[in-house]
This record gives structure tokens, C-alpha cells and sequence, in this order.
């Protein structure tokens, strides 16, 4: 228990310098500290939660193989962030440029499952779930140039500064589109959305398991 609580608070410029230094399983460390966060960046662009994983599982590969370039100015997780959203656009200009897509994609029936505190009664966990869905739909019709900095701002709580950076934009153009993100959203709904944000567009459990052992394999390296 204590080398979990070790590993959990060591810093992700520590537990980089010790994937360098050859400690690779420790990588781990880092996708399940972000995959959240990256799944949530990526489907903001995407709008489509198995072309998310996909990207994720990119930009882990590729932040692994070029980890020594992480250390700079941005802070790694705004260096990784950086790097899944860019692969989200590619894809997304690649699909444009290719395949004539629908533009109301299937969802998947346990995709946007949210996590209940134990401490909410069940009407409570119920009233949460539908709000979480709620939200999660009304972000979803956002246009994609908007929904990627409400998902960073709002969901994902990065600042102004990071979510310029990782987006390519301006501070001020983030602080626009974002006023318009919400201009966008129903009043009443965005009232509420402090209680349901948290639980949105979740990533855990056999899918962050499934990430992890993907990029894993990718790279090289078998889990014990």
C-alpha cells in the first residue's frame, strides 16, 4: 500500500525523469493519471467516443516516444494534452477529407457512465444520471469550435492560459468562444451544471484498463 501511495504522489516530471531512466512500466502512472482528461479533449473534437480511445491510445504512444521532449515551458500534462488534440484534428481533417460522415453518430449504451458517490441516496444517483445525460447531450450539439474549450474550461477545469495553448488559440479567443459555449446552452441547464460536471464524460474502470494495456503493448512492454 505504501508504494502505491509513493507512486501516486510523485510528481508526472519525476515519474518522467524515472520512465527515462528505465523504469517504463511506470508510465502507467501517467495514462491512468490523464486518461480523463484526454478522453474528454479528444471526444470534445471527435463527437465520437471509440475515434477518442483511438486518438488517446496515439497520443500516449507518442508522447512515450518522444517523452525526453516533455520537459520545456508548459507544465507535461498541457505537453500531453497538446499532443491528443492534435491528433484529434488530424483525424478529424482526414475524415473530412475521406468519408462522407453522419452527423448525429450512435452512442454507445454504457459510453457517457458516470460514477455515483456513495454517499447519494438513490434518487439522489438517479437525479445525477440524468442530469449528467442532460449535459452530456447539450455539450455534445455544441459546434465542435466551441465545444473543445467548454470541455477544457468548464469539464476539465484547465485555465485559460493551457486551453490556449493546447487548442493553438489565443487567450482572448478562448475566453470568447467560451462566453458563447455557454451563451449556447440552455440558462436553466448551465445554472445546474456545477453538480453534474464532475460525473460527465467519465473514463474509468475495464476501459482505462483496456488503454493502459493497449499502449502498452504498443510500446513493448508487458504488464505484471
Amino acid at each position: 500500500m505504501s508504494t502505491e501511495a509513493n507512486t501516486d504522489a510523485m510528481s508526472d516530471e519525476e515519474v518522467v525523469r524515472q520512465v527515462l531512466a528505465g523504469e517504463i512500466a511506470l508510465f502507467e502512472i501517467l495514462m491512468r493519471r490523464y486518461n480523463r482528461r484526454l478522453y474528454r479533449a479528444a471526444r470534445s473534437i471527435l463527437g465520437d467516443d471509440s475515434e477518442a480511445e483511438d486518438v488517446m491510445q496515439d497520443a500516449y504512444v507518442r508522447a512515450y516516444k518522444h517523452l525526453n521532449q516533455s520537459s520545456g515551458q508548459a507544465k507535461f500534462s498541457t505537453w500531453l494534452t497538446k499532443i491528443a488534440v492534435h491528433e484529434a484534428l488530424v483525424r478529424v481533417r482526414r475524415r473530412d477529407r475521406f468519408v462522407e460522415i453522419d452527423s448525429t453518430p450512435e452512442s454507445e449504451g454504457d459510453s457517457m457512465s458516470i460514477l455515483t458517490s456513495k454517499t447519494r441516496n438513490p434518487e439522489q444517483q438517479a437525479f445525477a444520471r440524468e442530469l449528467s445525460a442532460v449535459l452530456e447531450a447539450s455539450v455534445d450539439a455544441l459546434p465542435e469550435t466551441y465545444r473543445s474549450v467548454f470541455m477544457l474550461r468548464d469539464v476539465e477545469e484547465m485555465s485559460t492560459a493551457e486551453t490556449a495553448e493546447c487548442l493553438n488559440i489565443s487567450e482572448e479567443a478562448v475566453k470568447t468562444r467560451l462566453h458563447r459555449a455557454r451563451a449556447l446552452l440552455r440558462e436553466e441547464l448551465y445554472a445546474r451544471i456545477g453538480i453534474g460536471t464532475a460525473e460527465s464524460f467519465q473514463f474509468a474502470g475495464p476501459r482505462c484498463d483496456r488503454v493502459v494495456s493497449t499502449v502498452f503493448d504498443r510500446i513493448g512492454l508487458k504488464q505484471h
